[in-house]
């Protein structure tokens, strides 16, 4: 790393942690929780909630492009601070149950708050909390972290709409639900301003470091030099392809229910099995990779997500047992994950210099994060296009195929972090 930073205390990275999932909270994960919920009481289908997504992810895009360079010029604290409660302000409108056109409008605000003011920010800021020679662990507490607490808010969300709907005795309407869901909004929103408000406060470094941290000025001249750095173009690609494997994960608990003919109860514990999958992978993951190199453990991630996908593709799992779906499951979860927890703690290995990490994010998310964009379409155009298993094996071919190009890109960067290493 270019620029010495001292050791930052534990609280650092814990309101990273709660900052990074808190600010996805209302435009996702109360979304992914409540699903039937949200449908019912906006009265949309799962195409036009599709929509609302799209276009978060297309402000995104560009926010990602135009706001990374912003985290050079501003503290991490104070962009991730506003971003939080900017967030939660669009709550307000989420909780007075807004029309479809209303509620595009508010996705679109939320992939610029969420974005624009603070991805690049958190990247930057885990990346000073892990200094020297703690980015894998850096990385895999923020993700590993993030999957927690995404698990403990959608359940407190659930604890929330239960006690609301509990305490009305007439029979369970659409009102009652759009009642009960709001409160649980409000009850977020609330919770995601405070957080921010603490962020602003005290995600603070030494005032000196910060400064040598910043850039003076935002100038097309970082830009460039960003994209004279090798390693900047190989993680466009590496996190392109490690994306689509984290966006296929979504489907693992609908092919056990119309491939395997799990249950519906026995699918969502297929999804829950998995949430608990992420923090552990996430904290194991970055232990090891600090003890060697990053990239080495990415490479690893992608080779066990082509394992696991070749296994779903052989048609094998149908008609296996329960336990041998479950240990194909946690191989794949366990390679993406892998590679989802290091594509950003690899930044140092790649002689990205820390002042330039916010314009190097925002270049290499622009590309990286089109599975946004395009990952939706493709998981439905081979669902709905190939009925039962067939559709699923097309669909795990394509991930095998994007995992073999992530392989490919994170050999590459290995070897050349490891030879430029060695010439310093």
């Amino acid at each position: 790393m270019d620029t010495k930073i001292t050791k930052q205390p534990v609280h650092y990275i814990v309101l990273l942690i709660l900052a990074g999932e808190a600010v996805f909270i209302l435009p996702f994960v109360l979304a992914r929780v409540f699903r039937a919920t949200v449908l019912e009481v906006f009265t949309i289908t799962n195409t036009e909630i599709g929509y609302c997504f799209s276009i978060y992810g297309l402000v995104a895009l560009g926010s990602y492009l135009v706001g990374g360079p912003l985290a050079d010029k501003f503290a991490p604290r104070k962009l991730m601070g506003s971003a939080l409660v900017l967030t939660a302000a669009g709550g307000l409108v989420y909780a007075n149950t807004p029309s479809l056109a209303t509620l595009k409008i508010l996705y679109g605000y939320w992939g610029f708050t969420t974005i624009f003011l603070f991805w690049a920010g958190m990247i930057k800021a885990t990346r000073v909390w892990g200094g020297a020679k703690n980015q894998g662990k850096a990385f895999g507490f923020l993700d590993g972290g993030r999957g927690l607490v995404g698990a403990l808010f959608g359940l407190l969300g659930v604890l929330i709409f239960a006690a609301f709907v509990n305490q009305i005795v007439t029979a369970k309407t659409v009102t009652n639900s759009a009642e009960a869901f709001n409160q649980v909004v409000l009850v977020s929103s609330v919770i995601v301003a405070v957080i921010g408000i603490i962020v602003f406060f005290f995600l603070k470094i030494n005032p000196t470091e910060e400064k040598e941290i910043l850039k003076e000025k935002i100038t097309i001249e970082n830009i460039k030099s960003v994209l004279k750095l090798p390693s900047v173009w190989l993680l466009m690609i590496i996190i392109l392809c490690a994306y689509v494997g984290y966006k296929i994960t979504d489907i693992f608990s609908l092919y056990a229910r119309e491939v395997m003919n799990y249950t519906e109860v026995e699918a969502a514990k297929t999804g829950t099995f998995l949430l608990f999958i992420r923090p552990m992978v996430g904290v194991c993951i970055g232990f090891l990779a600090d003890r060697s190199r990053a990239s080495l453990y990415l490479t690893l991630g992608f080779l066990l997500t082509i394992i696991g996908a070749v296994l779903f593709v052989s048609g094998l799992l149908p008609n296996s047992t329960s336990l041998f779906f479950f240990v194909t499951i946690i191989i794949t979860a366990v390679g993406v994950y892998a590679a989802r927890v290091l594509y950003f703690a690899v930044l140092q290995e790649g002689k990205i210099p820390l002042a330039l990490t916010g314009t190097a994010v925002g270049v290499i998310s622009f590309i990286g994060y089109t599975p946004d964009i395009f990952a939706g379409p493709m998981i439905g155009y081979f669902l709905d296009g190939w009925k039962s298993e067939t559709g699923y094996q097309y669909l795990f071919l394509a991930l095998a195929a994007f995992s073999f190009i992530g392989l490919i890109a994170s050999f590459i960067f290995f070897n050349l972090s490891k030879k430029n290493n060695s010439t310093n």
